[in-house]
């Protein structure tokens, strides 16, 4: 029977790519993403954010760097470091037409957490964007499935980039 309900299918074009082949269903467990939103970032919570992931990202890595906040609120100025490494999230130097701040913010806490990851299987990839923005950790084999089975591109997984507007989504 099963034979029967996969030829029909694939005479119908489901569960077959164009050379006939079968592919495996797979689906993002959004249970796992963990919700972020970009403007909790930008507005001081990015080490909250990080704090929430320690747990997942102590499956990866036996020791989490830890990092440091600098709040202004006078001037105002944010900015986060870890590992020697410190990111501006925003200044009276900084320009935040269109909400840079918040990827900046995303573009921070992504690129501290894939920093510790350089060497795992796994990296923390972006979902969304802007308030409905979530992080989600990834093998490489998991990436490529999740593109092959979202239609719009920007509902791909994606490693944010510090290029405004869209900050390494794909669209």
């Amino acid at each position: 029977m099963r034979k029967l309900v996969a030829a029909i299918g694939a005479l119908l074009g489901f569960g077959a790519n164009s050379k006939g082949a079968p592919e495996a269903d797979f689906a993002l467990d959004y249970d796992q993403m963990v919700i972020l939103d970009a403007e909790d970032l930008a507005e001081t919570g990015i080490r909250e954010a990080y704090d929430r992931l320690k747990p997942t990202l102590k499956r990866y890595l036996a020791n989490p760097a830890e990092i440091t906040e600098d709040v202004e609120n006078n001037l105002p100025r944010y900015s986060v470091s870890c590992s020697g490494v410190t990111h501006e999230i925003y200044s009276p130097t900084s320009t935040n037409s269109k909400g840079e701040s918040w990827g900046r913010a995303t573009y921070a806490l992504f690129n501290i957490v894939n920093g510790q990851l350089k060497d795992s299987t796994v990296k923390f990839y972006a979902i969304n964007c802007g308030n409905d923005l979530g992080g989600m950790f990834l093998t490489q084999q998991q990436l490529v499935a999740a593109r092959k089975s979202l239609k719009k591109k920007t509902d791909w997984p994606y490693l944010p980039m510090l290029e405004h507007p869209w900050y390494g989504q794909y669209h």
